[in-house]
Protein backbone atom coordinates (compact mmCIF):
# COMPACT_ATOMS: atom_id res chain seq x y z
CA UNK A 1 0.00 0.00 0.00
CA UNK A 2 2.69 2.46 0.74
CA UNK A 3 4.61 1.64 -2.62
CA UNK A 4 1.21 2.76 -4.47
CA UNK A 5 1.02 5.90 -2.49
CA UNK A 6 5.02 6.89 -3.29
CA UNK A 7 4.20 6.08 -6.58
CA UNK A 8 1.14 7.82 -6.81
CA UNK A 9 2.78 11.17 -5.13
CA UNK A 10 5.81 10.51 -7.92
CA UNK A 11 3.00 10.49 -10.34
CA UNK A 12 1.37 13.26 -9.24
CA UNK A 13 4.96 15.32 -8.97
CA UNK A 14 6.09 14.62 -12.57
CA UNK A 15 2.50 15.29 -14.34
CA UNK A 16 2.23 18.79 -12.25
CA UNK A 17 5.59 19.79 -13.79
CA UNK A 18 4.92 18.38 -17.19
CA UNK A 19 2.30 20.62 -17.10
CA UNK A 20 3.65 23.15 -15.88
CA UNK A 21 6.50 23.18 -18.37
CA UNK A 22 4.38 22.73 -21.28
CA UNK A 23 1.82 25.89 -20.37
CA UNK A 24 4.58 28.60 -19.32
CA UNK A 25 6.42 27.30 -22.69
CA UNK A 26 3.00 27.46 -24.97
CA UNK A 27 1.04 29.75 -23.22
CA UNK A 28 2.57 32.25 -23.99
CA UNK A 29 0.12 32.69 -26.97
CA UNK A 30 -3.09 32.29 -27.65
CA UNK A 31 -5.44 32.62 -30.31
CA UNK A 32 -9.16 34.06 -30.13
CA UNK A 33 -11.92 32.95 -32.84
CA UNK A 34 -14.31 35.49 -33.55
CA UNK A 35 -17.36 35.05 -35.66
CA UNK A 36 -17.17 37.03 -38.95
CA UNK A 37 -20.64 37.72 -40.60
CA UNK A 38 -19.43 40.98 -42.52
CA UNK A 39 -17.15 42.85 -43.80
CA UNK A 40 -16.70 45.70 -42.24
CA UNK A 41 -15.02 44.42 -39.35
CA UNK A 42 -12.96 45.96 -36.84
CA UNK A 43 -10.58 44.60 -34.10
CA UNK A 44 -10.82 46.65 -30.97
CA UNK A 45 -7.59 46.28 -28.46
CA UNK A 46 -8.64 47.98 -25.14
CA UNK A 47 -7.45 48.43 -21.18
CA UNK A 48 -3.63 47.65 -21.06
CA UNK A 49 -3.05 47.32 -24.96
CA UNK A 50 0.69 47.10 -24.11
CA UNK A 51 -0.14 43.49 -22.52
CA UNK A 52 -0.61 42.05 -25.62
CA UNK A 53 0.82 41.96 -29.10
CA UNK A 54 -1.01 40.90 -32.01
CA UNK A 55 0.49 38.71 -34.56
CA UNK A 56 -1.91 37.88 -36.79
CA UNK A 57 -5.29 39.11 -38.20
CA UNK A 58 -7.11 36.55 -40.84
CA UNK A 59 -10.62 35.66 -41.73
CA UNK A 60 -10.99 31.64 -43.12
CA UNK A 61 -14.78 30.28 -43.57
CA UNK A 62 -16.73 33.10 -41.56
CA UNK A 63 -14.68 33.42 -38.51
CA UNK A 64 -12.10 36.56 -37.55
CA UNK A 65 -8.97 34.72 -36.37
CA UNK A 66 -5.90 36.61 -34.21
CA UNK A 67 -3.09 35.61 -32.44
CA UNK A 68 -1.37 37.15 -29.63
CA UNK A 69 1.84 36.78 -27.88
CA UNK A 70 2.00 38.41 -24.41
CA UNK A 71 4.13 40.97 -23.16
CA UNK A 72 4.03 41.81 -19.99
CA UNK A 73 0.96 40.94 -16.94
CA UNK A 74 -2.20 42.80 -17.29
CA UNK A 75 -5.89 42.48 -18.47
CA UNK A 76 -6.99 43.50 -21.85
CA UNK A 77 -10.55 43.51 -23.59
CA UNK A 78 -10.76 42.91 -27.20
CA UNK A 79 -13.89 42.64 -29.61
CA UNK A 80 -15.05 42.37 -32.99
CA UNK A 81 -17.26 45.42 -34.38
CA UNK A 82 -19.94 43.98 -36.91
CA UNK A 83 -22.48 46.78 -38.11
CA UNK A 84 -23.54 47.34 -34.45
CA UNK A 85 -23.19 44.59 -32.90
CA UNK A 86 -20.04 43.87 -30.87
CA UNK A 87 -18.32 40.81 -29.67
CA UNK A 88 -15.93 40.80 -26.90
CA UNK A 89 -13.54 38.92 -24.93
CA UNK A 90 -11.15 39.30 -22.46
CA UNK A 91 -7.76 38.19 -21.84
CA UNK A 92 -5.50 37.72 -18.67
CA UNK A 93 -1.90 37.64 -18.89
CA UNK A 94 -0.28 36.61 -15.66
CA UNK A 95 3.01 37.13 -14.04
CA UNK A 96 4.65 34.03 -16.07
CA UNK A 97 3.10 35.60 -19.40
CA UNK A 98 0.44 33.09 -19.86
CA UNK A 99 -2.69 33.83 -21.26
CA UNK A 100 -6.48 32.73 -20.16
CA UNK A 101 -9.34 33.98 -21.71
CA UNK A 102 -12.42 34.77 -20.10
CA UNK A 103 -10.96 34.31 -16.39
CA UNK A 104 -7.92 33.61 -14.07
CA UNK A 105 -8.15 29.81 -14.68
CA UNK A 106 -9.64 30.60 -18.07
CA UNK A 107 -8.24 28.28 -20.97
CA UNK A 108 -4.81 29.04 -22.54
CA UNK A 109 -2.81 27.47 -25.25
CA UNK A 110 -2.36 24.07 -24.45
CA UNK A 111 -3.83 24.31 -21.21
CA UNK A 112 -5.86 20.37 -22.41
CA UNK A 113 -2.53 18.69 -21.04
CA UNK A 114 -4.51 19.43 -17.24
CA UNK A 115 -7.24 17.05 -17.99
CA UNK A 116 -5.16 14.61 -19.94
CA UNK A 117 -2.86 14.64 -16.85
CA UNK A 118 -5.73 14.46 -14.26
CA UNK A 119 -7.39 11.19 -16.08
CA UNK A 120 -3.61 9.86 -16.83
CA UNK A 121 -3.23 10.15 -12.63
CA UNK A 122 -6.73 8.99 -12.44
CA UNK A 123 -6.12 5.87 -14.62
CA UNK A 124 -3.18 5.02 -12.55
CA UNK A 125 -4.89 5.03 -9.89
CA UNK A 126 -8.00 3.01 -10.85
CA UNK A 127 -5.20 0.09 -12.36
CA UNK A 128 -3.43 0.36 -8.90
CA UNK A 129 -6.88 -0.10 -7.41
CA UNK A 130 -7.63 -3.16 -9.46
CA UNK A 131 -4.37 -5.06 -9.01
CA UNK A 132 -5.18 -5.08 -5.14
CA UNK A 133 -8.51 -5.68 -6.09
CA UNK A 134 -7.74 -9.10 -8.05
CA UNK A 135 -5.14 -9.87 -5.54
CA UNK A 136 -7.64 -9.56 -2.25
CA UNK A 137 -10.02 -11.83 -4.71
CA UNK A 138 -6.83 -14.31 -5.50
CA UNK A 139 -6.53 -14.60 -1.55
CA UNK A 140 -10.23 -14.61 -0.76
CA UNK A 141 -13.31 -13.75 -2.30
CA UNK A 142 -15.09 -13.24 1.34
CA UNK A 143 -13.42 -9.81 2.10
CA UNK A 144 -15.19 -6.69 3.02
CA UNK A 145 -12.22 -4.91 1.59
CA UNK A 146 -13.00 -5.85 -1.88
CA UNK A 147 -16.29 -4.49 -1.91
CA UNK A 148 -14.75 -0.88 -0.99
CA UNK A 149 -12.15 -1.49 -3.28
CA UNK A 150 -15.01 -2.41 -6.31
CA UNK A 151 -17.17 0.69 -5.20
CA UNK A 152 -13.72 3.14 -5.62
CA UNK A 153 -12.92 1.82 -8.75
CA UNK A 154 -16.47 1.98 -9.95
CA UNK A 155 -16.64 5.88 -9.21
CA UNK A 156 -12.95 6.56 -10.24
CA UNK A 157 -13.98 5.26 -13.92
CA UNK A 158 -17.35 7.17 -13.85
CA UNK A 159 -15.09 10.18 -12.83
CA UNK A 160 -12.63 9.85 -15.14
CA UNK A 161 -15.07 8.99 -18.10
CA UNK A 162 -16.26 12.57 -17.67
CA UNK A 163 -12.81 14.19 -17.06
CA UNK A 164 -11.71 12.57 -20.81
CA UNK A 165 -14.69 13.80 -22.43
CA UNK A 166 -14.26 17.55 -21.39
CA UNK A 167 -10.73 17.06 -23.36
CA UNK A 168 -11.95 17.56 -26.93
CA UNK A 169 -13.98 20.84 -26.01
CA UNK A 170 -12.24 21.79 -22.69
CA UNK A 171 -12.43 25.55 -22.21
CA UNK A 172 -10.33 25.80 -18.81
CA UNK A 173 -10.56 24.95 -15.55
CA UNK A 174 -12.82 27.76 -14.72
CA UNK A 175 -15.41 26.14 -16.70
CA UNK A 176 -14.87 22.17 -16.12
CA UNK A 177 -15.21 23.05 -12.34
CA UNK A 178 -18.54 24.67 -13.24
CA UNK A 179 -19.48 21.49 -15.75
CA UNK A 180 -18.30 19.75 -12.70
CA UNK A 181 -20.99 20.87 -10.29
CA UNK A 182 -23.30 21.34 -13.12
CA UNK A 183 -23.37 17.85 -13.32
CA UNK A 184 -23.95 17.28 -9.46
CA UNK A 185 -27.12 19.23 -10.49
CA UNK A 186 -28.06 16.68 -13.50
CA UNK A 187 -27.27 13.80 -11.31
CA UNK A 188 -29.94 15.62 -8.56
CA UNK A 189 -32.87 15.10 -11.20
CA UNK A 190 -32.35 11.49 -12.25
CA UNK A 191 -31.95 10.68 -8.47
CA UNK A 192 -34.98 11.96 -6.72
CA UNK A 193 -37.38 9.59 -8.78
CA UNK A 194 -35.00 6.45 -8.70
CA UNK A 195 -34.63 7.20 -4.61
CA UNK A 196 -38.11 7.00 -4.46
CA UNK A 197 -38.80 4.18 -6.76
CA UNK A 198 -35.66 2.19 -4.84
CA UNK A 199 -37.84 3.26 -1.49
CA UNK A 200 -40.82 2.17 -2.79
CA UNK A 201 -39.58 -1.16 -3.97
CA UNK A 202 -37.28 -1.99 -0.87
CA UNK A 203 -40.27 -1.37 1.50
CA UNK A 204 -42.17 -3.96 -0.89
CA UNK A 205 -39.65 -5.97 0.14
CA UNK A 206 -39.43 -5.42 3.46
CA UNK A 207 -43.33 -5.83 4.13
CA UNK A 208 -42.77 -9.02 2.33
CA UNK A 209 -39.63 -10.31 4.14
CA UNK A 210 -41.44 -9.57 7.64
CA UNK A 211 -44.13 -11.38 6.79
CA UNK A 212 -41.92 -14.64 6.24
CA UNK A 213 -39.28 -13.65 9.22
CA UNK A 214 -41.10 -11.37 11.26
CA UNK A 215 -39.99 -7.83 12.19
CA UNK A 216 -36.23 -7.20 13.21
CA UNK A 217 -34.09 -4.49 12.91
CA UNK A 218 -32.09 -6.43 9.79
CA UNK A 219 -34.89 -6.94 8.07
CA UNK A 220 -35.54 -3.06 7.95
CA UNK A 221 -32.09 -2.05 6.62
CA UNK A 222 -33.76 -1.53 3.48
CA UNK A 223 -36.26 0.48 4.48
CA UNK A 224 -33.91 2.81 6.40
CA UNK A 225 -31.71 3.29 3.34
CA UNK A 226 -34.25 4.30 1.23
CA UNK A 227 -35.72 6.86 3.79
CA UNK A 228 -32.06 8.54 4.09
CA UNK A 229 -31.47 8.43 0.38
CA UNK A 230 -34.66 10.49 -0.21
CA UNK A 231 -33.70 12.79 2.57
CA UNK A 232 -30.17 13.30 1.87
CA UNK A 233 -31.78 13.90 -1.83
CA UNK A 234 -34.22 16.86 -0.69
CA UNK A 235 -31.30 18.49 1.43
CA UNK A 236 -29.44 20.81 -1.11
CA UNK A 237 -33.09 21.74 -2.23
CA UNK A 238 -34.06 22.58 1.63
CA UNK A 239 -30.43 24.71 2.17
CA UNK A 240 -31.50 26.46 -1.13
CA UNK A 241 -34.33 27.86 0.49
CA UNK A 242 -32.56 28.52 4.08
CA UNK A 243 -30.17 30.75 2.15
CA UNK A 244 -32.58 32.14 -0.04
CA UNK A 245 -34.35 33.53 3.26
CA UNK A 246 -31.79 34.66 5.31
CA UNK A 247 -30.87 38.00 5.31
CA UNK A 248 -26.99 38.00 5.68
CA UNK A 249 -26.50 35.56 2.70
CA UNK A 250 -27.36 36.38 -0.74
CA UNK A 251 -27.74 33.61 -2.85
CA UNK A 252 -27.26 35.15 -6.19
CA UNK A 253 -24.08 37.73 -5.31
CA UNK A 254 -21.18 35.86 -6.45
CA UNK A 255 -18.89 38.12 -4.20
CA UNK A 256 -20.63 36.89 -1.44
CA UNK A 257 -20.23 33.30 0.22
CA UNK A 258 -23.77 32.56 -0.56
CA UNK A 259 -24.05 30.68 -3.86
CA UNK A 260 -20.32 29.01 -3.17
CA UNK A 261 -21.78 27.29 0.43
CA UNK A 262 -24.91 25.88 -1.74
CA UNK A 263 -22.70 24.98 -4.69
CA UNK A 264 -20.72 23.27 -2.20
CA UNK A 265 -23.43 21.66 -0.08
CA UNK A 266 -25.17 20.48 -3.44
CA UNK A 267 -22.18 18.68 -4.99
CA UNK A 268 -21.11 17.39 -2.15
CA UNK A 269 -24.35 15.50 -1.31
CA UNK A 270 -24.88 14.12 -4.81
CA UNK A 271 -21.48 12.98 -5.05
CA UNK A 272 -21.41 11.31 -1.61
CA UNK A 273 -24.85 9.60 -2.82
CA UNK A 274 -22.78 8.76 -6.32
CA UNK A 275 -20.00 7.05 -4.20
CA UNK A 276 -22.36 5.26 -2.07
CA UNK A 277 -24.37 4.04 -4.99
CA UNK A 278 -21.28 2.58 -6.62
CA UNK A 279 -20.49 0.51 -3.36
CA UNK A 280 -23.87 -1.04 -3.53
CA UNK A 281 -23.39 -1.70 -6.89
CA UNK A 282 -19.96 -3.00 -6.09
CA UNK A 283 -21.57 -5.21 -2.59
CA UNK A 284 -24.69 -6.41 -5.77
CA UNK A 285 -21.65 -7.30 -8.51
CA UNK A 286 -19.66 -9.41 -5.58
CA UNK A 287 -22.47 -11.21 -4.23
CA UNK A 288 -23.05 -12.34 -7.60
CA UNK A 289 -20.21 -13.41 -7.96
CA UNK A 290 -20.06 -15.48 -4.81
CA UNK A 291 -23.07 -17.23 -6.39
CA UNK A 292 -21.74 -17.88 -10.00
CA UNK A 293 -18.03 -18.86 -8.65
CA UNK A 294 -17.25 -22.55 -9.72
CA UNK A 295 -15.61 -24.61 -6.46
CA UNK A 296 -12.98 -27.33 -7.68
CA UNK A 297 -13.94 -30.93 -6.70
CA UNK A 298 -11.56 -31.25 -3.71
CA UNK A 299 -13.77 -30.63 -0.82
CA UNK A 300 -13.29 -32.50 2.41
CA UNK A 301 -15.98 -30.88 3.62
CA UNK A 302 -19.45 -29.49 3.53
CA UNK A 303 -21.14 -27.38 6.37
CA UNK A 304 -24.99 -26.94 5.20
CA UNK A 305 -26.60 -23.62 7.43
CA UNK A 306 -29.70 -24.45 9.08
CA UNK A 307 -32.79 -21.85 9.13
CA UNK A 308 -36.21 -23.07 10.63
CA UNK A 309 -37.68 -26.68 10.14
CA UNK A 310 -41.41 -27.20 9.85
CA UNK A 311 -43.14 -28.29 12.89
CA UNK A 312 -43.30 -31.94 11.97
CA UNK A 313 -39.58 -31.80 11.86
CA UNK A 314 -39.10 -31.86 8.01
CA UNK A 315 -37.06 -29.49 5.66
CA UNK A 316 -38.74 -26.36 5.17
CA UNK A 317 -38.30 -25.52 0.58
CA UNK A 318 -35.33 -23.06 1.59
CA UNK A 319 -33.61 -25.29 3.79
CA UNK A 320 -34.57 -28.37 1.57
CA UNK A 321 -33.07 -26.26 -0.95
CA UNK A 322 -29.70 -25.43 0.91
CA UNK A 323 -29.42 -29.80 1.41
CA UNK A 324 -30.11 -30.60 -2.54
CA UNK A 325 -27.56 -27.99 -3.44
CA UNK A 326 -24.95 -29.92 -0.84
CA UNK A 327 -25.60 -33.09 -2.42
CA UNK A 328 -25.94 -32.14 -6.22
CA UNK A 329 -22.03 -31.02 -5.49
CA UNK A 330 -21.46 -33.89 -3.66
CA UNK A 331 -22.54 -35.92 -6.76
CA UNK A 332 -20.67 -33.86 -9.50
CA UNK A 333 -17.42 -34.41 -7.39
CA UNK A 334 -17.93 -37.94 -6.82
CA UNK A 335 -18.27 -38.30 -10.33
CA UNK A 336 -15.73 -35.81 -11.70
CA UNK A 337 -13.21 -37.27 -9.30
CA UNK A 338 -14.04 -40.25 -7.14
CA UNK A 339 -13.36 -38.06 -3.96
CA UNK A 340 -16.65 -38.56 -1.11
CA UNK A 341 -17.09 -35.64 1.72
CA UNK A 342 -18.19 -35.77 4.99
CA UNK A 343 -21.49 -33.41 5.43
CA UNK A 344 -21.89 -31.36 8.39
CA UNK A 345 -25.20 -30.24 8.64
CA UNK A 346 -25.41 -27.43 10.99
CA UNK A 347 -28.41 -25.81 13.50
CA UNK A 348 -29.87 -25.93 17.10
CA UNK A 349 -33.17 -26.52 18.07
CA UNK A 350 -35.35 -23.77 18.29
CA UNK A 351 -38.20 -23.11 21.08
CA UNK A 352 -41.21 -24.01 18.39
CA UNK A 353 -39.05 -26.94 16.61
CA UNK A 354 -39.75 -31.02 17.82
CA UNK A 355 -35.65 -31.55 17.11
CA UNK A 356 -32.57 -29.36 15.59
CA UNK A 357 -32.07 -27.94 12.56
CA UNK A 358 -29.16 -30.24 12.28
CA UNK A 359 -30.87 -33.79 13.04
CA UNK A 360 -33.61 -32.73 10.60
CA UNK A 361 -30.92 -32.46 7.91
CA UNK A 362 -29.36 -35.55 8.95
CA UNK A 363 -32.68 -37.23 8.81
CA UNK A 364 -33.20 -36.09 5.11
CA UNK A 365 -29.47 -36.84 3.60
CA UNK A 366 -30.02 -40.49 4.88
CA UNK A 367 -33.02 -40.42 3.07
CA UNK A 368 -31.18 -39.43 0.10
CA UNK A 369 -28.74 -42.32 0.75
CA UNK A 370 -25.98 -40.50 2.61
CA UNK A 371 -24.54 -43.18 4.68
CA UNK A 372 -24.45 -42.09 8.46
CA UNK A 373 -20.89 -42.21 8.79
CA UNK A 374 -20.41 -39.77 6.34
CA UNK A 375 -23.08 -37.12 8.60
CA UNK A 376 -21.62 -35.20 11.72
CA UNK A 377 -24.40 -33.19 13.34
CA UNK A 378 -23.59 -29.78 14.31
CA UNK A 379 -26.68 -29.24 16.88
CA UNK A 380 -26.24 -26.32 19.21
CA UNK A 381 -25.74 -23.09 17.28
CA UNK A 382 -28.36 -20.39 16.95
CA UNK A 383 -27.02 -18.45 14.34
CA UNK A 384 -24.20 -18.48 10.59
CA UNK A 385 -21.95 -17.04 13.31
CA UNK A 386 -22.26 -20.35 15.59
CA UNK A 387 -23.02 -22.27 12.66
CA UNK A 388 -19.57 -21.90 10.89
CA UNK A 389 -17.54 -21.78 14.00
CA UNK A 390 -19.14 -24.96 15.84
CA UNK A 391 -18.98 -26.63 12.74
CA UNK A 392 -15.39 -25.88 12.23
CA UNK A 393 -14.51 -27.20 15.84
CA UNK A 394 -15.88 -30.48 14.66
CA UNK A 395 -13.02 -30.98 12.13
CA UNK A 396 -10.21 -32.49 13.18
CA UNK A 397 -8.18 -32.95 10.05
CA UNK A 398 -5.50 -30.36 9.60
CA UNK A 399 -5.64 -28.33 5.82
CA UNK A 400 -9.09 -29.60 5.47
CA UNK A 401 -10.85 -28.19 1.94
CA UNK A 402 -13.97 -26.87 3.36
CA UNK A 403 -17.68 -25.12 1.44
CA UNK A 404 -20.70 -24.26 2.80
CA UNK A 405 -24.06 -24.49 1.49
CA UNK A 406 -26.80 -22.05 1.91
CA UNK A 407 -29.14 -19.79 -0.03
CA UNK A 408 -27.84 -18.07 -2.79
CA UNK A 409 -28.33 -14.50 -1.16
CA UNK A 410 -26.57 -15.47 2.02
CA UNK A 411 -23.49 -17.34 0.33
CA UNK A 412 -21.82 -13.43 0.56
CA UNK A 413 -22.29 -13.15 4.13
CA UNK A 414 -21.81 -16.19 5.27
CA UNK A 415 -18.33 -16.03 3.38
CA UNK A 416 -17.63 -12.56 5.00
CA UNK A 417 -18.56 -14.21 8.40
CA UNK A 418 -15.98 -16.89 7.87
CA UNK A 419 -13.53 -14.81 6.89
CA UNK A 420 -13.83 -12.81 10.62
CA UNK A 421 -13.78 -15.71 12.13
CA UNK A 422 -10.05 -16.56 10.50
CA UNK A 423 -11.87 -19.01 8.13
CA UNK A 424 -11.34 -19.66 4.42
CA UNK A 425 -14.33 -20.97 3.00
CA UNK A 426 -15.97 -21.62 -0.38
CA UNK A 427 -19.63 -21.41 -0.95
CA UNK A 428 -22.59 -22.63 -3.20
CA UNK A 429 -26.01 -21.26 -3.06
CA UNK A 430 -29.27 -22.76 -3.96
CA UNK A 431 -31.93 -20.54 -5.90
CA UNK A 432 -34.62 -18.34 -3.63
CA UNK A 433 -36.98 -15.69 -3.75
CA UNK A 434 -35.81 -12.23 -5.69
CA UNK A 435 -37.04 -10.07 -2.32
CA UNK A 436 -34.12 -12.22 -0.02
CA UNK A 437 -31.65 -10.69 -2.09
CA UNK A 438 -32.45 -6.71 -1.93
CA UNK A 439 -32.40 -6.68 1.45
CA UNK A 440 -29.36 -8.94 1.50
CA UNK A 441 -27.29 -6.42 -0.32
CA UNK A 442 -28.32 -3.94 1.87
CA UNK A 443 -26.98 -5.45 4.90
CA UNK A 444 -23.92 -6.48 3.06
CA UNK A 445 -23.35 -2.87 1.69
CA UNK A 446 -23.81 -1.34 5.33
CA UNK A 447 -21.51 -3.56 6.81
CA UNK A 448 -19.40 -2.88 4.05
CA UNK A 449 -19.42 1.18 4.91
CA UNK A 450 -19.10 -0.06 8.68
CA UNK A 451 -15.93 -2.61 8.00
CA UNK A 452 -14.38 -0.64 5.74
CA UNK A 453 -15.15 2.92 7.14
CA UNK A 454 -11.41 4.60 7.19
CA UNK A 455 -11.17 3.50 3.44
CA UNK A 456 -14.27 5.27 2.58
CA UNK A 457 -13.77 8.27 4.86
CA UNK A 458 -11.10 8.71 3.36
CA UNK A 459 -13.01 9.35 -0.08
CA UNK A 460 -15.47 11.12 1.20
CA UNK A 461 -12.79 13.46 2.90
CA UNK A 462 -10.66 13.46 -0.45
CA UNK A 463 -14.18 14.59 -2.71
CA UNK A 464 -14.91 17.64 0.17
CA UNK A 465 -10.97 18.54 -0.28
CA UNK A 466 -11.43 18.31 -3.94
CA UNK A 467 -14.80 20.53 -3.80
CA UNK A 468 -13.49 23.08 -1.22
CA UNK A 469 -10.52 24.11 -4.29
CA UNK A 470 -12.92 24.03 -7.00
CA UNK A 471 -15.38 25.88 -5.22
CA UNK A 472 -12.45 28.31 -3.99
CA UNK A 473 -11.02 28.52 -7.20
CA UNK A 474 -14.71 29.73 -9.07
CA UNK A 475 -14.36 32.04 -5.97
CA UNK A 476 -11.04 33.93 -6.67
CA UNK A 477 -12.27 33.66 -10.42
CA UNK A 478 -15.15 36.13 -9.93
CA UNK A 479 -13.53 37.75 -6.89
CA UNK A 480 -9.82 39.31 -8.54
Amino acid sequence: MKKDITRLIILSIFLFLVSTVIIITFGRTYTIYFDSLANNDSLLIEEDKDSIKVLEEKKVDNKYIVKVKAQKPGKVYLSLEKDDIKEMRVLYVHKSLVITENSLVGKSNCSEIIPISLSIFLVYSIYLLIKRYKKHIKENLYQYRNIAYLGIIIFLSLFTVSIIFSISDYQGIYTTINDIISSANTVSFFIFPIAVITFILVTISNIRLIIKEGISLRNLLGLFLGIFICLSTLLPDFVYKSLMKSQKVNIYNLNSAGPYIYNFVEALVYLSIAYLECVLIGTIILAIKSVRRKLEYNKDYMIILGCQIKKDGTLTPLLKGRVDKALAFRNEQLKETGKDLIFIPSGGKGNDEIISEGEAMKNYLVEQGIKEKNIIVENKSKNTYENIKLSNNLIKKNKANICYSTTNYHVLRAGLIATEQGLKLEGIGSRTKAYFWINAFIREFIGTLYSEKKKHLIVIGLIIVFLIIMIYITYLANNI
